[in-house]
């Protein structure tokens, strides 16, 4: 699995992810917070399958 998530992306994706899911507990309490685990997953493995299928990376290109 390769990386095509970058820094900003990732920490964007996390944040995300708990605010949905807090909404779960908090909030509205409405099931569709739940919704939050995909980003959440995403940023944690720093892999997007919707990316790879696109083609697009937001990690940043190596030198070499």
């Amino acid at each position: 699995m390769k990386t095509n998530v970058g820094t900003v992306d990732r920490v964007i994706r996390i944040v995300a992810g708990l605010v949905l899911i807090a909404l779960v507990f908090v909030g509205p309490q409405t099931p569709w917070g739940w919704i939050g685990i995909v980003p959440l997953a995403t940023g944690l493995i720093s892999n997007c399958p919707l990316y790879s299928i696109l083609g697009l990376s937001t990690c940043p290109m190596k030198k070499g």
